[in-house]
């Protein structure tokens, strides 16, 4: 299986999203080496930084779950190794 590591952004608009991805963090946290998390309470947001390192179809489905939530944006990069 072909791995790359990357890194996902995600900003939190609603919080009562929190719950729903946290709970996808934790079904996903085998391909998560690093987590940040920053409130931005002068804006009311929050952003979580990931470092990811997995097969591509497994970072797609933790952040196409992620983007589905109400309120919550996700952008994320890969990159290829050997």
């Amino acid at each position: 299986m072909e791995k790359r590591i990357g890194a996902a952004i995600i900003l939190i608009e609603k919080k009562e999203s929190v719950e729903d991805i946290n709970h996808i963090l934790s079904h996903h946290s085998a391909i998560i080496l690093g987590r940040q998390g920053m409130p931005l309470r002068d804006k009311g947001i929050s952003i979580i930084n990931l470092i990811l390192e997995g097969a591509p179809e497994q970072i797609s489905s933790l952040t196409g779950k992620i983007g589905r939530l109400e309120g919550v944006q996700v952008k994320s990069v890969l990159t290829r190794y050997e």
